[in-house]
């Protein structure tokens, strides 16, 4: 991947000028796609806000959630969906190299207990709240379906 001091629009660009250098078609395709979601989103109406790398993650982030949800709805239809998962996992990858590392299962334990406390949630029907608050401060790097599940550990009652 090239290097992190970079800006991601100009990584994208450098990606896109490497791969089609070296005929690399897949790459190509993939950066092109990632490209336009980008010029969807900043050319959607209604769209204020600065055109910056946290556009360029959030633009990311959602492509890779869309090719997530396409994997699963493939490997569901079985034979038939299997020649698309091959590009599909390597667009995953290729998505994966511009986002921030996700944390693991301590770190986001303890940002749920941490918020749990700072937010003196002592409820299950807050866990709304509880993820929100987490979610918000820890755009990308989260998965928020592993923080609802340990803030509903940390919150049911135990027997």
């Amino acid at each position: 991947m090239p290097e992190n001091t970079m800006s991601i629009e100009v990584q994208i660009a450098d990606l896109l000028k490497e791969s089609m250098r070296n005929r690399d078609m897949r790459t190509a395709d993939c950066v092109r796609m990632i490209k336009t979601k980008h010029m969807e989103r900043r050319t959607a109406s209604g769209f204020k806000g600065p055109l910056d790398d946290a556009l360029w993650l959030d633009v990311i982030a959602s492509y890779q959630k869309q090719l997530r949800k396409s994997r699963e709805e493939y490997v569901a239809i079985g034979e038939r969906g299997a020649a698309s998962l091959p590009q599909l996992d390597f667009e995953i990858e290729l998505c994966g190299r511009f986002l921030p590392q996700a944390a693991g299962e301590d770190e986001v334990r303890a940002a749920v207990l941490e918020a749990i406390a700072r937010l003196a949630v002592t409820d299950a029907k807050q866990i709304g709240r509880l993820v929100g608050e987490i979610m918000k401060a820890n755009k990308g790097r989260f998965d928020p379906a592993m923080v609802k599940r340990l803030a509903e550990q940390e919150l049911t009652p135990k027997t």
